[in-house]
């Protein structure tokens, strides 16, 4: 007897959140365009989402800019957290992310971001309420093995093939323009695979890795030293850059 399938999740209610005009029109236009997602209201600050969320208890997503005057982005994430609602943050500063994942954010939408990051970051959210849902029924097909989790590994194009790649196994990630280098503990040559440090850092979960420098993303369970201003991860001493040190040092506080 097969497992019982999850029901189908309706549209999303949400609303969006930013004191920006310009990237408050983007965020509605985006959700809009969006058949899994329904855009129940747009607020120029925190404070008037907040005032709007008592009288809408039916809104299950947030696109939450952070810097706001009066109550910021994360402040209201603080106030939610542990309630019905999730929030998806929408922000230019890159500094944020560590504090977004504390308050439980589905994600981290770096400003600019284009329309299939937000999708992506979408999909996130439906699968996540779906996970929610109570289990309907299956038919019964003939029983077959569990695959492998999904989290555990990622797909690389490597030459002209998809290679399998443990996230276990990753050390370091190092970006060359348009390609990346994918330093393994497995074995001394790295991966080269067509495609962007950005969509490498979207596929790595964010509580296993972490952005450091424009051209580097570390395996935070290989972290052998902290250095000022560097990470040492196997022989490999790597550079931290001010727009990462303070998320990075957030992190490794616990180390002190």
């Amino acid at each position: 007897m097969s497992q019982p399938a999850p029901a189908a999740v309706a549209a999303i209610p949400c609303i969006a959140v930013d004191d920006e005009p310009l990237a408050l029109g983007l965020v509605c236009s985006f959700i809009e365009q969006t058949p899994l997602l329904k855009l129940v209201g747009r607020y120029a600050s925190a404070v008037a989402a907040l005032r709007a969320l008592h009288e809408q208890p039916e809104v299950k997503l947030l696109f939450l800019d952070i810097k706001m005057p009066d109550l910021s982005g994360l402040e209201l994430a603080r106030v939610l957290q542990g309630g019905g609602q999730r929030v998806i943050f929408t922000t230019a500063f890159n500094q944020y992310a560590l504090e977004g994942f504390r308050v439980d954010a589905l994600d981290y939408l770096l400003k600019p971001f284009n329309y299939e990051e937000f999708l992506r970051a979408a999909l996130k959210a439906r699968a996540f309420f779906e996970a929610k849902l109570p289990v309907a029924p299956a038919a019964a097909v003939p029983a077959s093995p569990a695959p492998p989790p999904a989290e555990d590994h990622i797909y690389l194009k490597v030459e002209y093939q998809l290679v399998r790649v443990m996230l276990a196994d990753i050390l370091y990630v190092e970006g060359l323009k348009d390609y990346v280098k994918v330093h393994l503990a497995s074995q001394p040559r790295p991966l080269l695979s067509l495609t962007s440090l950005r969509s490498m850092e979207e596929k790595l979960p964010a509580g296993r890795f972490m952005r450091i420098h424009r051209s580097y993303i570390v395996g935070l369970d290989h972290v052998a030293a902290v250095g000022r201003g560097t990470l040492q991860v196997k022989a490999e001493t790597l550079p931290v850059s001010d727009g990462y040190r303070e998320a990075v040092d957030a992190f490794f506080a616990r180390w002190k």
